[in-house]
């Protein structure tokens, strides 16, 4: 279990683009830490500057107490933080077994007992190896997802809104997998739209609008605020 801290966090996709002005958020060991906020407060921003898809203009970025910050993804990757974006996050003409090879890359001799492992923690992988991954469902395109980046054996998860375009059932499931997950030792940051089952899975939150922190705290006590309910959790 590992510990990842990122503090006063400034980034854009342009020089004169400031998306993030000064964001922090943590995930201690063994948490699972939902980031919720409104469409274009910088939520994904940040867990593609966390995991070296975007150069930083300031701050930090440390994992268990190394600094992380701006280098490339693979070496992020190698230190013990995996990423799964929203989009484009398999090869869809490639077989399930071949995507989850492609997941080990870094580490290619620990590649079948990773696979081994993947397939008894995903049943569903292991029946459907040999079928190209653009044949499964919105949400086994996700398990596989979740499952490539577990092919390097990180210590921190960030996922960027895993149930987006899946059916309620599928949303379920796939909630179920990542407290799973986290139940086997592995510290999640994850970025999600349904803020009610966000909530509902994680021990911390954290808040985003406008680029910046607007609330952080314990998930059950925000899931519980009537502003918070009014705003975020349509009720």
């Amino acid at each position: 279990m590992s510990e990842l801290f990122a503090r006063a966090i400034v980034a854009g996709y342009g020089a004169a683009d400031e998306i993030l002005k000064g964001v922090d958020f943590a995930v201690g060991k063994g948490e699972i830490v939902c980031i919720i906020g409104p469409n274009g407060a910088g939520k994904s921003t940040l867990l593609k500057t966390i995991s070296g898809l975007l150069r930083p203009k300031s701050g930090t970025v440390s994992l268990d107490g190394k600094d992380i910050t701006g280098r490339l993804p693979r070496e992020i990757a190698r230190a013990g933080l995996a990423y799964v974006p929203q989009e484009h996050n398999i090869f869809p003409s490639m077989t399930v077994r071949e995507n989850l090879e492609m997941g080990g890359y870094i580490d290619p001799g620990a590649v079948p007992r990773r696979i081994v492992r993947a397939m008894e923690r995903f049943p569903v992988l292991g029946t459907k190896q040999r079928h190209a991954a653009r044949t499964l469902s919105g949400g086994e395109r996700q398990i596989l997802a979740m499952a490539m980046a577990l092919m390097v054996e990180p210590s921190v998860l960030m996922l960027d809104e895993p149930s987006a375009g899946l059916s309620p059932l599928a949303a379920e499931k796939l909630f179920d997998a990542i407290v799973e997950i986290n139940r086997e030792g592995l510290s999640i940051g994850i970025v999600e739209q349904n803020a009610s089952e966000a909530l509902a899975i994680s021990s911390k939150a954290y808040i985003l609008v406008d680029g910046r922190n607007s609330r952080t705290g314990d998930a059950a006590e925000l899931a519980a605020n009537p502003e918070i309910r009014r705003i975020f959790l349509g009720g």
